[in-house]
């Protein structure tokens, strides 16, 4: 069997990302043949890793529109997937790293920072603990389903207690915790893979209050 680097070279298409399109990534189409990830597992994770979500493409854009966010900063791209947010936040100047657990992500992001010409180290966090190493956090998609809101926002919130700027993008999914968001900025976006095909889908940017 080759290494999952290996295959998510040769089997994903290396692309511009919409709206991005000085950002290239290892992304999925009909013939990428993503089950051939699951591996032995029984129970995989989903390949989220191999397409760019709304929220992404939402803090993506929302670092281009204002670079200062990130320059110079020490950024935290939260459950990565492609590495998109923290690719773009290094090409702004930021010192970026990637938090994400599926073994998959994290040699997609590897492949995808290379191929881009930036340094994205993958990091470990303790979801109990406000990681001390950051001045700001680049959560894109994390409150997909109860189950993962239920995990992200504690651990968000205490990052934002230690002083942290805690910045997340969504589509205003139906688990986002908006009572405790600001709203920044609202950008055209497409989701999981459509991005081509829907240009009125809109992903916001918000700050954790």
């Amino acid at each position: 069997m080759i290494d999952r680097s290996t295959a998510i070279a040769r089997y994903l298409r290396f692309e511009a990302v919409p709206s991005l399109p000085d950002i290239r990534l290892y992304t999925a189409h009909p013939g990428s043949r993503l089950s051939q990830f699951a591996g032995d597992e029984d129970d995989p994770p989903a390949p989220y890793w191999a397409y760019q979500w709304a929220g992404g493409l939402a803090l993506a854009q929302h670092f281009r529109a204002h670079p200062e966010l990130v320059r110079g900063k020490r950024v935290l791209d939260l459950g990565a997937g492609s590495g998109l947010v923290g690719i773009a936040a290094a090409k702004l100047g930021a010192q970026a790293s990637a938090a994400e657990i599926d073994p998959n992500g994290r040699a997609a992001i590897g492949l995808n920072a290379a191929a881009n010409g930036v340094a994205l180290p993958l990091v470990d966090i303790d979801l109990g603990d406000a990681p001390q190493d950051f001045e700001l956090i680049a959560a894109g998609d994390v409150f997909y389903n109860a189950e993962v809101a239920g995990l992200m926002l504690p651990f968000l919130t205490r990052c934002a207690a230690a002083g942290l700027d805690v910045l997340t993008g969504d589509p205003d999914r139906r688990d986002l915790p908006l009572a405790r968001l600001e709203r920044l900025a609202s950008y055209a976006v497409g989701d999981v893979g459509d991005a081509r095909a829907s240009t009125e889908r809109v992903g916001s940017v918000y700050r954790l209050t």
